[in-house]
């Protein structure tokens, strides 16, 4: 009984700090991977046997899958495509935006899937004029959620599934929580369109930012009719000549910003060069200096074919190309010279659109204008090409990028490689073929070897957080078991519930995981709840699996307070939340997910 008084002693105290932040949660777990064999309870490779459990290893490796799918730009592309399709409709917008934030974040962090969707979600608000505080919420529920989607959707599954395992049962399947998830999901959807009247009262529409949008700089230049999209059909005589033999900007007054061309994985953006040779399908993304060029008859002379257009000026291409502002300086070479006297596109890989002298876009053709200091330049171009303006035009200054240059995914070219090797993985996690651990590791490896992340940027992307945290409460499990505190409060349990109905024990069993969570991180809740439902079934004599599953969904359901999860704490600012907030919304959700809870893990993982 000492033994167990001392751990309990530091239990507690390890709870009071994560109660009050101080000092953050990961030194509190490494305090107590010292202060555990100090006690003499549990031997030094018990305090450490964390740092060998596959289940961190997995972990770390889906950090690093979260960030190759942000790095392709896969994450991006979604949130855009979420924007299309939801419009001004302030209901669709959160369906959609539900059910694709807990889709993503079925593969990876939730934390990292909010720290994504934010500036989109502000940026939806803006558009639409909603306050954002209508929309942040649904975007935390449905992060929460995602957690109970797959295996690998969050950390408390991982520490459950790895409890059972080293009790000696087979640990859930890959989809074995999607059951309970899913129809969890529906609910918050309809819970979310319905609460949605209780927030974002007190805030007004989110205001326009400082910084330019593509869209602010295409109006402010006078772009607007000058896009065209053209496709080479086979009698054009383009077709497998040198575009130098041309000159269409001579000729035609008319610059290529870009060529699509159709690959494998499907259609890559090209940057046009005086050597580049077209093919029959090309699309060329087009700029018409003069608006009285008559088109059609530039694509019947030409062999193209007009489509439609996107979003306005090439806005629905903006992971490849961008535009800028580029501030002539005093002493700038090009100071006197038209850009084509100062081979500007040679000289920064860009296409000169328009120019504004003081606040005016200047309406001569850019080709014509002379330049003078303090003229400023619109460009548009490979994001990398703008990126590289202060090193490569040292004379030009990068005044003003457009806030979507911090969306642009650095390896968006690699997106068909990422999706295919992210379906593999979860192909080879569900199928069982190899360990999760195994089937992560190969893929962290094959998106690093398909340029899809990089060493540095997969170091970077784990977060070590989380990971210290989960191998600094490990030794607690080990602690209590071996002093029979797991025991005793299973023993307690036991008195208080044992004779009540299965699903009572399941509700006792939510409630007690989902009240301690609200005093310390979920993955901390897991570690300590986990051994304690499988210590009760084993008392009940029942299955381990249903009060397993309870506790895992009952981690994931922090809903509650802005502290009951990073998820929940992400938010609060751009969404202009009070504690209040949280509880008036949280609370009877999580009412809501305890009696799905209670009334399906009976019936799909019987007693």
């Amino acid at each position: 009984m000492p033994d167990l008084a001392i751990v309990l002693f530091l239990l507690v105290l390890a709870i009071i700090m994560f109660a009050l932040g101080r000092p953050r949660m990961d030194a509190v777990a490494l305090i107590m991977v010292v202060a555990l064999p100090l006690t003499g309870v549990i031997g030094i490779d018990d305090a450490l046997a964390g740092f060998a459990d596959p289940n961190i290893v997995l972990i770390g490796a889906l950090f690093v899958v979260g960030e190759a799918l942000v790095r392709t730009g896969i994450a991006q592309r979604l949130g855009d495509w979420l924007v299309r399709k939801a419009g001004r409709s302030e209901a669709r917008l959160i369906v959609l935006l539900m059910v694709v934030v807990a889709g993503i974040g079925s593969f990876m962090s939730s934390t990292g899937v909010v720290a994504i969707f934010i500036p989109i979600v502000l940026r939806i608000a803006r558009n639409a004029s909603i306050p954002a505080g209508r929309l942040m919420m649904p975007l935390s529920v449905a992060a929460l959620l995602s957690g109970m989607m797959t295996l690998v959707a969050t950390a408390p599954n991982l520490v459950v599934h790895g409890e059972l395992v080293r009790n000696g049962f087979e640990g859930f399947g890959f989809f074995a929580f999607t059951p309970f998830g899913m129809p969890l999901l529906a609910l918050a959807i309809v819970y979310m369109l319905i609460a949605k009247r209780f927030l974002g009262r007190d805030a007004a529409p989110t205001e326009p930012v400082k910084r330019p949008t593509l869209g602010h700089l295409a109006k402010a230049y006078r772009l607007e009719g000058r896009e065209h999209r053209l496709v080479v059909r086979p009698s054009s005589p383009l077709v497998s000549d040198r575009l130098s033999a041309f000159d269409l900007r001579g000729s035609e007054g008319i610059n290529i910003i870009a060529i699509e061309r159709a690959t494998r994985f499907g259609r890559q953006l090209m940057r046009p060069k005086a050597e580049s040779r077209i093919e029959v399908g090309d699309v060329m993304l087009i700029d018409a200096r003069s608006p009285d060029l008559d088109m059609d008859a530039l694509a019947e002379r030409y062999g193209l074919a007009r489509l439609a257009l996107g979003n306005a000026y090439f806005g629905d291409r903006s992971q490849e190309i961008g535009m800028a502002e580029l501030l002539v300086s005093p002493d700038s070479s090009l100071v006197g010279k038209t850009v084509v006297d100062g081979r500007f596109r040679s000289l920064t890989d860009l296409v000169a659109l328009g120019i504004r002298r003081g606040r005016e876009a200047i309406d001569t053709p850019v080709t014509d204008v002379v330049l003078q200091t303090g003229d400023t330049i619109l460009v548009i171009g490979p994001w990398r090409a703008i990126a590289r303006v202060p090193q490569r035009a040292e004379r030009l200054i990068l005044l003003n990028a457009p806030i979507e240059m911090e969306d642009v995914a650095p390896a968006s070219d690699r997106a068909p490689h990422a999706a295919v090797i992210l379906l593999a993985t979860v192909a080879l996690m569900a199928s069982g073929i190899v360990p999760n651990v195994v089937a992560a590791l190969l893929g962290c490896l094959l998106f690093g070897l398909f340029g899809c992340i990089n060493m540095n940027a997969a170091y970077r992307s784990v977060h070590w957080q989380t990971l210290i945290l989960i191998v600094g409460m490990l030794p607690f499990s080990i602690a209590l078991q071996r002093t029979g505190g797991i025991d005793i409060v299973a023993q307690w349990l036991l008195a208080m519930v044992g004779g009540a109905p299965p699903r009572v024990v399941l509700a006792t069993l939510f409630v007690l995981t989902a009240v301690l969570g609200l005093f310390i991180s979920n993955t901390a809740t897991a570690v300590l709840m986990a051994p304690v439902a499988i210590a009760l079934a084993g008392a009940l004599d029942v299955s381990p699996y249903p009060l397993a599953m309870t506790v895992a969904l009952a981690a994931s359901a922090a809903f509650m307070t802005p502290v009951s999860s990073p998820v929940n704490t992400l938010v609060v600012g751009p969404g202009n939340y009070r504690f209040g907030d949280f509880v008036k919304i949280g609370v009877p959700f999580a009412m809501v997910a305890l009696v799905v809870t209670v009334l399906l893990v009976p019936l799909l993982l019987p007693f």
